[in-house]
Formats: C-alpha cells, sequence, structure tokens
C-alpha cells in the first residue's frame, strides 16, 4: 500500500490544528481591511483628505459674520494733537463704546477679487462732567476689492482642490488594495511554512522506515553501508528541518496576525483553495481602466497644474501690481437711536493702488525662466513616466495570463512528483532502487509542492497588483469605489 503522505495536499486543504481558525483567503483579506493598523491608517488619511477639501468648499459660497464691541470701557489719558496750534496734549477719556455688526463676504473666484456688505450700530457714552450720548450707524455698505495683474489664487484653488480631493479617494482604495497584496502574501507564506514542516516530519517518518528496510537489507548484502548512512545522514537533516520549520511557522503565523490586525498568540489555519477564476486579460483595456481610475495619471494632471501656476505666479509678480477698492455705503450719527436712521447720508471711496517694478536687476524675469524651466521639467518627466507606466502594466498584464497557466502546469508537475515518489519508495521496498534514486525522487517531489503554492501564490499577487494599478474588478467586472458618506462616520464615532 503507498504512502498517503500528501493526501491532504491533492484535497487542497491543510490539516486542521487544535484551537486553530480556519479562515479562507477571502476572510483574511477582509478581515485586514476591516481591523489593520495599514487600513487603520489609509481611513484616517482619507477622512483628512476629506474635511480638508469640505473647508476648501466651504470657503467658496458666502460667510455670514456677526462681529462687535461689547461693555468696551475706557477711563484713560489720551495723546490728542490741536488742530490750532499743532500741540500735543494729554485729555481725559472716560467712555463707553458698544458696538454690533452683520457682515456677508463672498469670494470672486473668477476675478480673484473680494465682495462684502455690511451694517453696522455703534454707541458711545461719554461720562465726566460733560456727559453725552452718541449713535453711530452704517444701514448697508457695499465694500469690493478686485487686485488687477496679480496671481488669483482662487482659480488655481477651483482647479487643483477637486484633484487632489479625487487623488485622496483613489489613494486610500490603492492602499486597500496593497494591504491585500500583503495578506495574499502573508496567508501563504503561513501556507509554505506549514506545508514545509508537514513535509520535514512526513520526509523523516518515510525516511525512518526506508532506514529499516535498508538495514535488514544490508545483513543480505543487498544495500551497501553508504547507502545505510546516507539514510541515517538524511533522517538526522529531516529532523533539524522539523524544528527549523516549526520556527518558520510560528514567524509566518505571526506575520500574518499583524497583517490581520490580531494578537501574536492567535491560531490561525490557512486553506489552499485550487480553484482559480478563469481571466483572460486586454492590455488596451487593462491600460485604459489604470489611466482612468488609478492615481498615476491625476497626479501627472496635478503636476502639470501646479508648475502652470508657478509660471502664473513668477509672471505676476514681475510685472505691474494693482488694486482696486472701492465703498458704497449710507450713515447717520445722532444723539438719540431714532435719529440714527433719519436722513441718511451717503458715503462713496474709491481708490487704485499701484506698484510698477522700475528696474531689478532681472529678478523678476530670471523667476520667470525657472518657473517655465521647472514646468518643462514636470513635463518631461510626466511622458516618461507614462511610458514606464505602460510598460509596467504591459509585464503584468503578461505576468498575469501566464501564471494560471503556470498554475496547471506545477500543479500537474506536483501529481507527478508525488507519484513518482510513492513509486520509487516501493521500488526501494523491493530492492529495485538505491538510497540516490529515492533521495532524488524525495527532492523533487518536495520542490514541486513548494512550486505549486508559490506559483498559486504568484497568481492572487498578479490578480490583485493589477486591481491596485486599475481600481477595477475583473471578477465582478466594475470600478473600485469607496462610500465617501459611510467613511466620514467614522469621524463622528
Amino acid at each position: 500500500m503507498k504512502t498517503k503522505r500528501h493526501i491532504s495536499i491533492l484535497l487542497f486543504v491543510l490539516p486542521i490544528l487544535m484551537q486553530a481558525q480556519d479562515i479562507s483567503l477571502s476572510e483574511a483579506i477582509k478581515i485586514a481591511r476591516d481591523q489593520s493598523v495599514p487600513a487603520l491608517e489609509a481611513k484616517q488619511s482619507f477622512i483628512s483628505t476629506y474635511w480638508a477639501y469640505r473647508s476648501y468648499k466651504a470657503s467658496r459660497p458666502p460667510s455670514f459674520n456677526l462681529y462687535g464691541d461689547i461693555m468696551n470701557f475706557d477711563r484713560s489719558l489720551t495723546l490728542v494733537q490741536s488742530y490750532e496750534d499743532g500741540r500735543f496734549n494729554y485729555v481725559n477719556s472716560y467712555n463707553l463704546q458698544n458696538s454690533l455688526g452683520l457682515q456677508v463676504k463672498q469670494n470672486v473666484t473668477f476675478t480673484g477679487g473680494n465682495l462684502s456688505v455690511y451694517s453696522d450700530l455703534s454707541r458711545i457714552d461719554q461720562f465726566g462732567m460733560d456727559k453725552s450720548l452718541t449713535w453711530y450707524s452704517q444701514p448697508i455698505t457695499v465694500s469690493y476689492y478686485q487686485p488687477l495683474f496679480t496671481y488669483n489664487q482662487f482659480k488655481w484653488d477651483k482647479k487643483i482642490e477637486p484633484k487632489e480631493y479625487e487623488k485622496g479617494k483613489r489613494q486610500y482604495l490603492e492602499s486597500m488594495e496593497q494591504i491585500t497584496i500583503n495578506t495574499v502574501n502573508a496567508y501563504y507564506s503561513l501556507i509554505l511554512a506549514k506545508m514545509n514542516n508537514m513535509i520535514a516530519e512526513s520526509n523523516y517518518t518515510n525516511t525512518g522506515k526506508m532506514l529499516s528496510i535498508a538495514r535488514e537489507r544490508q545483513g543480505l548484502g543487498s544495500v551497501t553501508r553508504d547507502e545505510v548512512l546516507q539514510l541515517e545522514l538524511r533522517m538526522l537533516n529531516d529532523s533539524i528541518s522539523i524544528n527549523e520549520t516549526a520556527v518558520a511557522v510560528r514567524e509566518a503565523q505571526m506575520v500574518l496576525n499583524s497583517v490581520l490586525g490580531y494578537d501574536e498568540s492567535y491560531e490561525i489555519n490557512p486553506e489552499l483553495d485550487e480553484n482559480l477564476p478563469e481571466i483572460y486579460l486586454d492590455y488596451d483595456f487593462v491600460i485604459s481602466k489604470a489611466l482612468e481610475n488609478s492615481t498615476f495619471k491625476i497626479s501627472n494632471e496635478i503636476s502639470l497644474l501646479n508648475a502652470e501656476s508657478e509660471v502664473a505666479r513668477a509672471k505676476a509678480a514681475r510685472g505691474i501690481s494693482m488694486s482696486l477698492n472701492a465703498r458704497f455705503g449710507l450713515s447717520q450719527t445722532a444723539t438719540d437711536f431714532g435719529g440714527v436712521y433719519s436722513d441718511l447720508l451717503d458715503q462713496e471711496i474709491v481708490g487704485l493702488t499701484f506698484s510698477i517694478p522700475i528696474f531689478d536687476w532681472g529678478l523678476g524675469k530670471g523667476k520667470v525662466h525657472k518657473a517655465k524651466a521647472a514646468q518643462e521639467v514636470v513635463r518631461a518627466q510626466v511622458q516618461q513616466s507614462e511610458n514606464d507606466y505602460r510598460r509596467t502594466i504591459f509585464t503584468a498584464v503578461g505576468q498575469f495570463n501566464n501564471q494560471r497557466h503556470q498554475c496547471s502546469v506545477s500543479k500537474r508537475a506536483m501529481l507527478i512528483a508525488n507519484e513518482r515518489y510513492e513509486l520509487m519508495m516501493e521500488n526501494f521496498r523491493e530492492g529495485k532502487a538505491g538510497v540516490i534514486d529515492l533521495n532524488t525522487a524525495q527532492t523533487e517531489n518536495d520542490t514541486a509542492l513548494q512550486k505549486y503554492i508559490t506559483d498559486v501564490c504568484n497568481y492572487w499577487q498578479y490578480y490583485y497588483a493589477l486591481r491596485q494599478y486599475t481600481l477595477y474588478d475583473f471578477i465582478d467586472r466594475k470600478n473600485l469605489e469607496i462610500d465617501v458618506n459611510e467613511m466620514t462616520d467614522i469621524s463622528h464615532q
């Protein structure tokens, strides 16, 4: 009867360990994405990006501000200058001031200007020998400030900030896919470590059986002393391997626990699933999804916009700088509250300030040329990075398409190697094979098994790497998305 050494492998399920939890790869991925430290970091990073964008959006609509001075009491000596002779004197100030106002302010994105409308009321109570009460009102005042020939920060923020927010969403999805890749690697590392340990234990047992047979046959003269020593040496090496692989299992378990966010003492029993989806990917489709969904293209767009923005800033700084200030309103002063809103007087203020550089020794020109040179460098870098990116995607697609075939081949090789090893052990028992042939078959069997597991791991590694590049689910055929409402609810908990 042949040894059933790899029966669990042929069923593609690892043996269940006592007090260990069975976790499939998909379950492990979900756990890692839900509770691992990198997942929490990615979520908080996105939340930060979300609120930064919310702050930007909040600066677009009009702002309403209530302002004033309440119970502003002043009793002090104040230095004043006489209008008659120009002399300075200290006079006694003894008053109480109260004021209240409401302002509506709107940034004008297209022009970079600022429009505000406000209304306020002030009351001054003068104490001392000459007591008096004065009211002052500005029922409505319209004010506008407009910079001319200057850098318009509002315009560039409107172009860049939405892209930064979109980039933040895509970065979160890419981080989740990287967590998945790390989980796959740790998961299959544990499978391979456990398999190596099982192989070492099985080899030790089988070598012991073969050694007993060899010693019996040595007495009959059909096996040499050298062959017996080879088996003894093999058995010693297998014993060492059992201890080494047991340590490797523990290390791999701790790594996987860390990836999943579990305590180091937690025992996980991973499952080796042979049901690989039959997917063939077209390069043109993959690269189109990568350029459409990933952070790559939008990051390049932001880099180009930032470079263009710096050129605009440098140009604005070297030329004429002007600003227009205009204000129109109504006002009145009175000694009683009723009179302060009667017979209102209009007020108009219009002013233009400017600055013209006469000679700056080429400073402004130099900054413009520097910004343009930096812009050209960014353009060249973007073009080169896209060429490299396309090549990377092409290689990744080729690797993935080839890997499923590779898994089929290595699976067949594993079965053949196992059958050959079983046959070689039977031949050795019957005296038809030597120790060298037996050792060779054992090594080939172990290598084939390890290669199959590695190939399955590589299949999922390549698959999730392409998901990370494209942010596209090739199994369900849909773009990966982020639930912003669900994500931002975390910040309120």
